[in-house]
């Protein structure tokens, strides 16, 4: 581990930055150049009576001692960071208060502990919610000096102008440079998204300090329901629990008759009615099933009221899903407290994250800070590095990917993180109004995403027809042929087979057959190649293998494994591995022999025939294709032994169990299967997959879409050229 881990120091003049959020774009950014990164946070109120008020905020006061301070919470649930909670806090502020240079020291212990154990730590500097006053930078610019953490400011630009701004960071850089920290760059956060271009032209046009602007988002302030039902000191009766943690768009008092409170209702919005009106009550839960009305995140029930027994039992029998609270404060005491409550970036709301990241990415000159940092490009890949390169390579040129299983809340979510990282455009098939309702009570935002019916509409009688001509041969009539289409496997495959869509994404709901069924008999397989087969990308701790096929082919012949290999070696190359081929057996060389050993011998010859370009080893066993000493003394010229990058396992009982038991027993990320050999990209997923699993696998098949994009376009300009 490194001794001399380098940092950061992310710290503000005053409250209400939004720091953690810059402190969560720094880390997320640092996580794609380092292996190792490190959170720490010198001062916390852990340990403190009641809830501050200042940049990280809940809102809330409940006389008692805050839970775990929520910035490092937020930082530590970040996956590229592997440390315990308690290895990332310093002192408290009642020890600063107590004495200020043993806070300071310790401090610095504690740090360097952190540092011993990372490659660069990314430290975040106080709230002013406790030690507020004019000593507060000048103290955070001492603990940066003293852990030689180089600093980057934020201020806010929330209710400034372009000068204040200006203003109010050259005060903040002259103090900090005066307490000997360096300043390495500023970030205007909460800024109004039309002053962004006057406040770079405040700066001048190459500021001695890079200067960057983020616009304020105001879902970002939104409190969930379930802050506003501890604000209110409410508790739930009634609805679904997971749409607790829906952000709060509005607060509405519902004491107007029902007609009237009707117009005022909004998406997102929270209505506050007294528990005795149960007509409004009634009102709002009908107006909840119709799919025309906007979707509440919550009703609250004030006065310590609850509908009688006879509306009560009506109202279990309606089965609301929209969270029902009930609170003993009265009307005016508890529109208060639900309008004081104030949002935060918590690592329990993932749209809120990835609006976060997403400002950041958008407006922070990323390479610059690394740059400014120090930070080279490194030469280990980690599983998290490959999984932003891949969002990288996929934003760069966005290609339309259809998921059909639009039913599934999975998918939902990673609809939203993929249109809020832009890394792809997106077309969700199922019913429309249903899909962006459910969406709406997820708190989730699929806006830009286009919603198709695949039951009806003028593509479903245009796939039918078209369908019927492929299938002719096999005596496909267009009423089957509706009824097929009407699938939701076959319509997005149709779209990808028309040039509607550049990929497909299912099998989160379905079967690997009915993903792939469709897309053998309408997309096939691309010239030359007999077999549609699969690879996982195995992301270790510092490289990425490919292994195949581990998902499709349960027994290839010799042929097939030569076609495997092959695919297996083009998409290892796709994905920025070098290609280096071990087919694997159960003996290496010609020390074995056998109807197995002889298969894969039969292969190896076959791919090397066929593609003398590449490097390619077999039969091998697996220890002498990984390990350099094994290679030695069992293929000591072997160009592949011992570096091997790309396995081809002989049957599907060798490879899905291999692939599995390096997953678990390694702790490796396996991303996939990746789908080869079809003439368009189709990606299966399993149906236990994750929510990052589908965001990765999207990423993947925009990739293929846009390698099959740039090799149509070669083959176009050679033919003119001709």
């Amino acid at each position: 581990m490194s001794s001399t881990a380098r940092s950061i120091f992310i710290t503000s003049p005053e409250g209400e930055t939004g720091k953690s959020t810059i402190a969560l774009g720094v880390l997320d950014l640092l996580t794609r150049r380092v292996q190792r990164v490190g959170v720490f946070r010198p001062v916390t109120r852990t340990g403190h009576v009641g809830t501050a008020t200042g940049d990280e905020t809940t809102g809330e006061t409940t006389g008692e001692a805050p839970e775990r301070d929520y910035v490092v919470e937020l930082l530590l649930a970040h996956d590229g960071v592997d440390l315990s909670y308690e290895q990332c806090v310093g002192v408290t502020y009642d020890d600063l208060h107590a004495d200020p240079e043993a806070a300071l020291s310790q401090i610095m212990t504690k740090y360097h502990e952190v540092s011993q154990q990372c490659d660069f730590v990314v430290i975040v500097g106080t709230d002013y919610t406790d030690v507020a006053g004019p000593t507060e930078l000048a103290y955070n610019a001492r603990i940066a000096a003293n852990l030689g953490a180089p600093v980057l400011l934020v201020v806010s630009g929330n209710r400034r102008t372009p000068a204040g701004i200006h203003h109010v960071c050259e005060v903040a850089i002259n103090e900090l440079e005066a307490n000997h920290a360096q300043v390495v760059g500023v970030v205007a956060n909460r800024c109004l998204p039309t002053d962004l271009e006057a406040i770079r032209t405040e700066f001048g046009e190459q500021p001695a300090i890079p200067v960057w602007t983020i616009p304020e988002d105001p879902f970002l302030m939104a409190p969930t329901v379930n802050q506003l039902m501890r604000a209110v000191g409410g508790r739930q009766v009634m609805g679904d629990p997971e749409l607790l943690g829906r952000e709060v768009l509005d607060v509405l008092v519902g004491a107007m008759n029902f007609e009237h409170l009707l117009d005022k209702l909004a998406d997102g919005a929270v209505v506050i009615t007294p528990g005795d009106r149960t007509e409004v009550l009634l009102g709002l839960l009908t107006a909840q099933t119709a799919k025309s009305f906007p979707s509440l995140a919550a009703i609250i029930l004030n006065g310590g009221f609850y509908p009688p027994a006879s509306v009560a039992a009506l109202i279990e029998d309606l089965a609301p899903s929209v969270p029902i609270i009930q609170t003993d404060l009265g009307t005016f005491r508890t529109a208060s407290a639900a309008a004081s409550a104030r949002g935060r970036v918590s690592k329990e709301s993932q749209r809120k994250v990835d609006i976060a990241l997403a400002l950041f990415e958008q407006n922070v000159d990323g390479a610059a800070l690394l740059a400014r940092l120090d930070v080279n490009r490194p030469e280990v890949v980690t599983p998290l590095m490959f999984e932003y390169e891949l969002l990288a390579r996929a934003r760069a040129d966005r290609k339309n990917i259809v998921l059909p299983e639009g039913t599934d809340d999975r998918i939902l979510r990673a609809a939203s993180t993929l249109l809020q990282r832009q890394v792809a455009d997106l077309t969700i098939l199922g019913d429309e109004e249903s899909i962006r309702a459910r969406a709406v009570e997820l708190g989730l935002d699929i806006s830009e995403a286009k919603v198709i019916d695949p039951r009806s509409g003028e593509l479903h009688e245009r796939f039918a027809q078209e369908y019927t001509v492929m299938r002719a041969h096999k005596g496909m009539t267009v009423d089957r042929a509706r009824e097929i289409v009407s699938s939701v496997s076959y319509f997005g495959t149709m779209m990808v087979q028309l040039g509607l869509a550049d990929g497909m994404v299912s099998g989160a709901a379905h079967t690997t057959a009915h993903t792939i069924r469709p897309a053998f008999e309408i997309i096939k397989t691309v010239p030359g190649v007999s077999v549609v087969s699969s690879v996982f990308m195995m992301c270790l701790e510092d490289r990425v293998l490919v292994y195949g096929d581990c998902a499709v082919n349960p027994d290839p012949t010799a042929e097939q494994l030569a076609d495997i290999a092959i695919s297996s070696a083009a998409t290892a190359a796709q994905f920025g591995v070098e290609p280096r081929i071990a087919m694997l057996s159960y003996s290496t060389g010609e020390s074995g022999s056998g109807a197995d050993v002889d298969k894969v011998r039969a292969a190896t010859a076959l791919v090397r025939e066929r593609r003398p370009d590449l490097f390619v080893e077999g039969p091998i066993q697996y220890d002498a294709a990984v390990d350099a000493s094994v290679a030695a003394s069992k293929m000591p010229d072997s160009a592949v032994a011992g570096r091997a990058t790309v396995f081809i396992f002989p049957d599907l009982n060798t490879g899905n169990n291999t692939y599995k038991a390096v997953q678990r027993s390694a702790g490796a990320v396996a991303v996939g299967p990746i789908l080869q050999g079809l003439r368009m990209p189709v990606n299966d997923l399993s149906r236990g997959a994750l929510v990052q699993d589908i965001v990765n696998t999207v990423a993947i098949t925009a990739i293929q879409a846009q390698a099959l994009s740039a090799e149509k376009a070669r083959a176009t300009e050679g033919a003119h050229t001709a």
